[in-house]
């Protein structure tokens, strides 16, 4: 009896221990699939066609390398000059030195392709045939930002067709009282800043990202404007955690570690996801009775969503975006929106003070258009001196310095073949940069580039010029952009002359964009 209890009460454990054995098998031959067979076969492919690159090092690929590398680079700032590449992006820089433009690195266990040919750049951002999508992103990012800009096809078509109507320039227009409500709070507090011999120093990155996060919650949320800055602080303090969290992103499991960080940015996404149901409800309520303007950017978006699901007469919940949905989408705005502006200004406001010559160019032209009157749409839209200006600031200190597409098949770009699983690098800073391209004052501020326009700025009629993305999934709020931009940039000019201050230090660096490591102090005059 004994024997016979044994040997049926061993049973299902043996079955449960050969299951198991059977599973760590097959997780450790996934694992060695992901971390190095697929990998070093990547690698064969790539360099057997041509192509040099970096050794391929288990997991974090050059992660580590490009720590390192921005580590060293930042030590010290750079002289006045406009030639930023080695300190924003050292491994890239020196990586296309030494093995040429067709080379590759490794984020993790992913070869990423650099491609340096303008041509190529707009075949693959047009991707007219759906052949390269956008590089996939975990969980921690998604907590920034999961909108427009991450989906893919049928999601993607119907977001920015429903996003459409809301940056239309005929809405831009009745958004623009909400630019210069948020300009003259700045010109005021700047005014009062104001010392006996009327001058002050200030440090303007700061002002700019305060400025643009003032102009984005009030556009966006209109009445909701308080709100809707305690969104934009929060979203502020999502990015800093993030950051935090870059060296554990290549981890699968990284996003249940119970780390404080982690801990910190749920807590966020739930307040910020608390705080737009809040005004999302009542916008909502406003809108069916009534009682709304439309003028923001959340009341265009929800009459855009609510035309959607009333297609045909009939009303379907399934064609427009849910409220998540919404969510993610004004997120993704305020992130991409106030980062791009502000680092736009910051950057305009420290190139015109190395280039005082191109200042009182910009001055003139805005006070023969406006003189001390508030600028206006029409007269924004002819500022062709500031719109040259903000072109090459856009040129030398890109936002975005790399985007990043990934092959799911065999694809063949020039005379290369890609193999599946493969990122591609389009370096824009680097195109902007290339003197094959710009001539051999690439590296210079030489607005007059793009008197003639964006499609004859290059020597050889390229275009190459990339600050908001090319093709279908073009920056839709680029418009806003430059709006807000020319906005900001006129007022400020109307009212102070300004110069570098002597703190000042050049030390543009990468965090999600390119920022002023040590800020940007100015020395500003009354006029």
């Amino acid at each position: 009896m004994h024997h016979l209890i044994y040997q049926f009460g061993t049973k299902p454990w043996s079955l449960f221990i050969g299951a198991f054995t059977l599973l760590l098998l097959w997780g450790a031959a996934r694992a060695l699939e992901w971390a190095w067979l697929r990998p070093k076969r990547l690698d064969q492919a790539l360099r057997k066609q041509g192509l040099r690159g970096t050794v391929y090092r288990p997991l974090a690929g050059d992660l580590k390398e490009n720590a390192r590398l921005n580590k060293e680079a930042r030590a010290k700032p750079i002289p006045l000059s406009h030639d930023i590449i080695p300190r924003v992006s050292p491994l890239l820089h020196g990586i296309i030195k030494e093995f040429g433009r067709k080379s590759f690195t490794w984020f993790g266990p992913y070869p990423r392709v650099t491609i340096m040919d303008p041509e190529l750049v707009r075949e693959i951002l047009s991707n007219k045939f759906g052949h390269f999508e956008k590089q996939k992103i975990g969980r921690l990012h998604r907590l920034l930002a999961d909108g427009l800009s991450i989906h893919e096809g049928e999601k993607w078509a119907k977001h920015r067709r429903i996003l459409n109507p809301a940056f239309h320039v005929e809405k831009l227009k009745r958004m623009l009282p909400a630019f210069s409500t948020c300009c003259d709070e700045l010109i005021d507090r700047w005014e009062n800043s104001v010392g006996p011999d009327g001058s002050f120093e200030m440090d303007v990155w700061p002002e700019m990202q305060n400025l643009t996060g003032d102009v984005i919650s009030r556009a966006a949320f209109g009445s909701s404007y308080e709100e809707g800055r305690r969104i934009f602080q929060l979203q502020g303090e999502q990015a800093e955690c993030l950051i935090k969290a870059l060296p554990t992103l290549v981890l699968p499991f990284s996003w249940y570690l119970p780390t404080e960080n982690n801990k910190r940015m749920k807590q966020i996404a739930r307040e910020v996801r608390a705080l737009f149901m809040g005004i999302i409800t009542k916008r909502e309520e406003a809108i069916r009775s009534g009682d709304d303007t439309k003028d923001d950017l959340l009341g265009l978006l929800l009459e855009s969503n609510m035309s959607e699901m009333k297609q045909n007469g009939k009303s379907n919940s399934s064609l427009g975006m849910t409220i998540d949905e919404i969510i993610e989408e004004c997120k993704l705005f305020y992130f991409a929106g106030q980062e791009t502006t502000s680092v736009l200004l910051t950057w305009t406001l420290v190139v015109l003070s190395m280039h005082p010559e191109w200042q009182e160019k910009a001055r003139e032209e805005i006070l023969q258009h406006f003189g001390s009157k508030k600028p206006d749409f029409d007269g924004l839209s002819r500022l062709k001196i500031v719109s040259m200006i903000l072109y090459e600031v856009l040129r030398l200190y890109s936002p975005v310095v790399i985007l990043t597409r990934r092959t799911y098949k065999t694809m063949q770009l020039g005379d290369v073949i890609i193999p599946p699983d493969v990122l591609l690098g389009l370096p824009i800073l680097f195109i902007h940069h290339d003197p094959d391209i710009w001539g051999p004052d690439a590296t210079e501020f030489k607005p007059t580039r793009f008197a003639k326009g964006i499609s004859k700025s290059t020597k050889n009629g390229q275009l190459a010029f990339f600050p908001f993305g090319w093709g279908p999934r073009i920056c839709i709020g680029q418009n806003f952009a430059l709006l807000e931009a020319k906005m900001g940039l006129s007022m400020i000019l109307q009212h102070f002359k300004f110069e570098l201050s002597e703190k000042y230090q050049h030390a543009p660096y990468f965090v999600i964009t390119v920022h002023p490591e040590h800020g940007a102090p100015i020395k500003f005059h009354r006029l």
